[in-house]
């Protein structure tokens, strides 16, 4: 297939069943149909000239569908819906409720002081809650589409870091305002936050994304979060000397996603 259009022979070929090309070359196809007009309109002559029964069936479908389809316009709140579920699956909405839920915990915690010293639960656990929502936006438990997702010639890295982000997007701005507000600055936790977010797609691509994520928060939670509460000091892991490896961890995880993309477009990714 050429970098602008489909060639003939593939469109040809998709418009009798497939069955003679590639799989690799139908997914490019389904894939550029999406955004080209052109091709569209070139695959529907060639299902015209070359499975004429399928046009017509088309057609008789259409011609049943049109008037109700008319009549069942899509309202203005049902349009936003339908743009929401691109970032993200209903199931992510309780997801993120509950990780915004445990941010305000921990802000209302530092906020009476615990007797925990100079130890911040929001910078304790600024770095790991996002991680608790990309589990649940790409969980082949809690999506109930999750096989349809992963068929779909988008379902590879595109519609996982879509997700990540609708996921960053709730949690960052909570993180910083609690941290606006118990005087915990944004580059203690944002760099590591980020970092825990890639490392998490990376692992994914081998074990599943949200096995990733459990493994992770439950590594961080006896690393760090454990003994900074028994000792009430915060651990080098937080503190601003740390930001170089946190860098690094960002780096080698975000070239670990890039190089393995391949490998969220199957459905063992969503385990």
């Amino acid at each position: 297939m050429s970098v602008e259009h489909a060639s003939m022979r593939i469109i040809d070929g998709y418009a009798r069943g497939g069955m003679d090309l590639a799989a690799d070359e139908v997914w490019a196809l389904e894939a550029h149909l999406e955004a080209c007009g052109v091709c569209r309109d070139r695959l529907s002559a060639a299902v015209t000239a070359e499975a004429p029964a399928v046009a017509a069936l088309v057609g008789t479908v259409w011609s049943e569908l049109e008037p109700q389809l008319a009549a069942a316009a899509m309202p203005r709140q049902r349009r936003w819906s339908a743009w929401l579920s691109r970032w993200m699956t209903p199931t992510m909405v309780p997801w993120l409720a509950m990780v915004v839920s445990v941010t305000l915990l921990a802000l209302l915690l530092d906020l009476v002081d615990t007797g925990s010293g100079e130890v911040s639960l929001v910078l304790l656990l600024a770095p790991i809650l996002p991680v608790l929502g990309v589990a649940a936006s790409w969980s082949r438990g809690l999506d109930p589409a999750y096989e349809l997702t992963a068929s779909v010639p988008r379902a590879g890295l595109y519609l996982v870091l879509r997700r990540t982000a609708s996921v960053l997007a709730v949690v960052v701005p909570a993180l910083l305002v609690a941290g606006w507000v118990t005087g915990v600055t944004a580059v203690q936790w944002l760099l590591p936050c980020l970092a825990f977010t890639s490392t998490t797609l990376a692992l994914g691509g081998v074990v599943g994304v949200t096995r990733a994520a459990v493994a992770l928060a439950a590594v961080w939670a006896a690393a760090v979060v454990a003994p900074t509460l028994a000792t009430s000091r915060t651990t080098f892991a937080l503190q601003t000397g740390s930001l170089p490896v946190w860098g690094l961890v960002l780096a080698l995880g975000t070239a670990v996603v890039i190089a393995r993309r391949g490998a969220y477009s199957v459905l063992g990714a969503h385990r």
